[in-house]
Parts: C-alpha cells; structure tokens; sequence
C-alpha cells in the first residue's frame, strides 16, 4: 500500500479538482484525507488471519467501488445537510467516491502486497496494474519510520505528492479562468455600420443596462 499521508495528499488533490465551489469548509477537507486513508482500517483483521484471498482480508472489500460507492452515499447527507448544497449533492457524492477510490488505485501501482479486490463484494478477483512506479508501505508504525519508510516517503514525493500538487494548481488555474470570462455585452462598431459587436467585460449588470440605455438614446 501507499502511506496514509500520501494516501490523504492524493484525495485532497482530487477533491480540489472535484469541489463544487471554489472555497470549501473546512469539514470537506478533513473528510477527504481521512476517506482517502481509511480503507487500510481493514488491517485490523490481521490478528482474526483473514487475508487475501479472503473478500474481508487486507485490500478486500474496503477497497472494493461498491463499497466506496456506499460510504459516499452515507458521508455527503451527514456532512452537507443544508439546503444550499442539494444542487451540488451530486457533485460532492462523486468527490467523495473519487477520494475512497483512488486509494484503491494507488495500492493497485504499488509494487508489493495483494492485489485490490475492485469489484467485491460481487468478484472476489485481485488485480494489480501492469506499471508500478510507487513502492510499497510497510505496515506499522516502527516500520515506517525506519530507513525503508523514508526511501517510500521520496520515492511517493516524485509519484503522489508531485501529481497531486498539479492537480490543485491546474484546478485553481481552471476556476480563476472561469471567474475572469465575466459576461457579454453587444456595442455598436462603426466599422461594420449597424452591426454589433460582442466584447466579453466584468461590468456588473447595472452597468451594462446603463450603457445599453445609453446606445438607445444615441440611435432616436
């Protein structure tokens, strides 16, 4: 598996690109990096000697999309319970899900460990990508601050942590684009005798009835 921090990075990048509105509580982030992390909670099973291939074992169902599918289902009408976010209701559930699944595709480039059970609980099938640039956590505290924990720490640094900061600056990138195209207003160009022509501006829409007005009363 990846690490929990990395783990957390990546969703956190992925619920930027996915968020509904430029600035997000607090509530949304927190949630993102401890759903980003959370299916690795299924290692409790260890000490009960269920593994792979078993559905409950490590990297089973908690890192199945049906069951991601659910959790989200479950966390967005518990964390967005105002009316302001059923437009967006949606939109949140499919952030979620991409935070809960993209922990399931880290684990599947990692280049140790089973394999995911994607498709639990209906397939007990365990797949693993072709390509697996990220090397694998080791599990445990003591073990991961040891000098294998920091050779996974530079080596997620280049494959996790590097593509999820791009992911947040092409996203912000995105919305300031989006905020900055303002609106359409139509001016005469004497150029083409009455035809009009229509320049994108960021005047509030007063200002622009009061141009529009002003046209009008050039033409009578």
């Amino acid at each position: 598996m990846a690490s929990a921090f990395s783990h957390a990075v990546f969703a956190s990048g992925l619920g930027a690109a996915g968020s509904p509105r430029a600035r997000m509580p607090v509530r949304y982030w927190v949630a993102l990096a401890i759903i980003g992390a959370a299916p690795d909670l299924d290692v409790v099973v260890y000490p009960a000697g269920l593994n792979a291939p078993h559905i409950f074992g490590h990297r089973g169902i908690t890192h199945a999309l049906p069951f991601a599918a659910v959790c989200a289902a479950l966390v967005v009408p518990l964390l967005f319970r105002g009316v302001e976010w059923r437009p967006h209701r949606f939109r949140l559930w499919l952030a979620v899900f991409a935070a809960m699944v993209s922990h399931a595709v880290l684990d599947a480039l990692t280049n140790g460990g089973q394999g995911i059970a994607f498709f639990a609980p209906f397939s007990a099938a365990r797949f693993h990508f072709p390509w697996q640039p990220i090397r694998v956590s080791p599990i445990g505290l003591t073990a991961f601050f040891s000098l294998d924990g920091l050779r996974v720490i530079q080596n997620e640094l280049v494959w996790v942590w590097l593509p999820s900061a791009l992911l947040i600056l092409v996203a912000r990138l995105v919305r300031a684009r989006h905020a900055g195209w303002g609106t359409y207003a139509s001016y005469p160009d004497p150029a083409h005798g009455d035809h009009s022509r229509g320049l994108r501006t960021s005047r509030p829409a007063s200002a622009e009835a009061h141009v529009s007005e002003g046209h009008d009363r050039s033409r009578r």
